[in-house]
């Protein structure tokens, strides 16, 4: 199982950019391009809270698990 964030696809449903989102939540623009780009490896309850509120979604549309099983190769 693995953890992805669906922050690209939220922000694009809203058309923000990066900056906008570091401008209106004031996390980090590191946090929020990794977020992005799903290379996080962990996250804050605060910059949960934070994206949650600014988009207005509830945890499972941010963060969702993709519980196909990884191959090894």
């Amino acid at each position: 199982m693995k953890l992805n964030c669906n922050l690209s696809t939220l922000m694009g449903k809203s058309r923000l950019t990066i900056q906008s989102v570091h401008e209106q939540t004031k996390l980090s623009r590191t946090t929020i391009s990794n977020l992005y780009s799903n290379k996080s490896t962990r996250i804050d309850f605060e910059t949960i809270e934070k994206l949650c509120a600014l988009f207005d979604c509830k945890i499972e549309e941010l963060l969702t698990f993709d519980e196909t099983k990884e191959q090894n190769q």
